[in-house]
């Protein structure tokens, strides 16, 4: 594939300084650019590495723009110029992506109560249960499982071996990688005399459009109401999230994050690598929770929070971290101790 600049810009905006007649067939990093590339500048430390880039056009901001006078060729001018690259990105990869042919491979197993758009595609070996929908354009990879009264929304991409569990629902767009479990059972016991009882986990997992899940990455049906995942959410691989959680739209997190059940957590979120959520907790939309970071209180405002102690005695650890909570007032009593003693000793003097 190759588009034209014009064309790039008439899809995605942005300003078009240069020949609107400049082909490019891909993108590339500044350093490994040729004549046939476009690349992107989002980092004003590589200025000096894009004013040598030797890309036929450069994507970056009206400040770079305004820095930049050694490049020679077409400039698109942005406000973000790494969401620009991402969009012009995706449109690269469709072209370059073999097309699709609808219909259900000779080997997948699907009952025959199920209902599958003509327009979607079902490899081999995927089987679907009774009930289930597959939406307008959606992709089944091979050896995926669809449970019974399961729904995939249109234009949904299930890579291969993806499990959805009985009545659980996943909107349009979807993304979801290998080896994503949605709709297993929470992990719900009562303890009588020492022995476990099962809780049935008789919710859904209901999740919405534009929904991108990483490999690996497991979401519990909820134990009586549904475990929610809104839209927009990206997930990344090896993510464990609890029964009865609710993931805000356009929350993000990161790998090996785990979200206990009944925990909320709001809109336009960012959850670090390997940061632990406690169970029952809310948190706010717009916060940002630092990778390692082990929340285990509400945390009602924006911004962004980080902390973590050494393993002790739960007792050791309680009275450590009410410490630490109060050595902001401490500080403060000390200065203010500091400065009666230098007036005392200041007055005997």
């Amino acid at each position: 594939m190759s588009i034209r600049l014009e064309q790039l810009v008439e899809r995605l905006g942005g300003q078009l300084q240069g020949d609107a007649q400049i082909e490019v067939s891909a993108i590339a990093p500044l350093d490994a650019a040729t004549a046939s590339h476009i690349t992107f500048l989002s980092n004003p430390k590589f200025r000096a590495q894009a004013g040598q880039t030797q890309a036929a056009a450069l994507i970056l901001s009206e400040a770079d723009n305004a820095a930049i006078s050694s490049y020679g060729g077409a400039r698109i001018i942005t406000k973000n110029p790494y969401a620009y690259f991402a969009r012009a990105a995706q449109l690269f990869a469709a072209a370059a992506a073999d097309p699709l042919v609808p219909g259900v491979h000779a080997s997948a197993c699907v009952d025959p109560a199920a209902s599958i758009a003509a327009s979607a595609v079902i490899g081999p070996q995927v089987v679907i249960e009774a009930g289930a929908v597959i939406g307008e354009r959606a992709v089944i990879d091979a050896g995926s499982y669809i449970g019974r009264h399961a729904s995939v929304g249109a234009d949904t991409h299930f890579y291969a071996r993806v499990t959805l569990h009985a009545a659980c629902i996943i909107g349009a767009r979807g993304i979801v990688h290998s080896g994503v479990v949605i709709g297993a059972d929470g992990f719900g016991f009562a303890n009588e005399g020492g022995e476990w009882i099962k809780i049935p986990q008789v919710g859904r997992v209901v999740i919405g459009d534009d929904v991108e899940i990483g490999a690996n990455t497991t979401i519990d049906r909820g134990a009586l109401s549904d475990t929610v995942i809104e839209e927009g959410v990206k997930l990344d691989n090896q993510i464990q999230i609890a029964h009865n959680c609710h993931i805000g739209a356009h929350t993000a997190i990161a790998a090996c994050a785990g979200i206990a059940g009944s925990a909320t957590i709001g809109k336009y979120c960012s959850i670090g690598g390997a940061a632990m959520i406690h169970g029952h907790i809310t948190i706010a939309d717009r916060v940002h929770v630092s990778a390692g970071t082990l929340a285990l209180r509400s945390i009602s405002e924006p911004g962004q929070y980080t902390g973590f102690y050494p393993v002790a005695k739960h007792g050791d650890w309680e009275k450590s971290a009410a410490l630490v909570r109060n050595l902001g007032s401490m500080r403060e009593k000390i200065r203010a101790l500091e400065k009666t003693i230098k007036s005392l000793t200041e007055q005997n003097d």
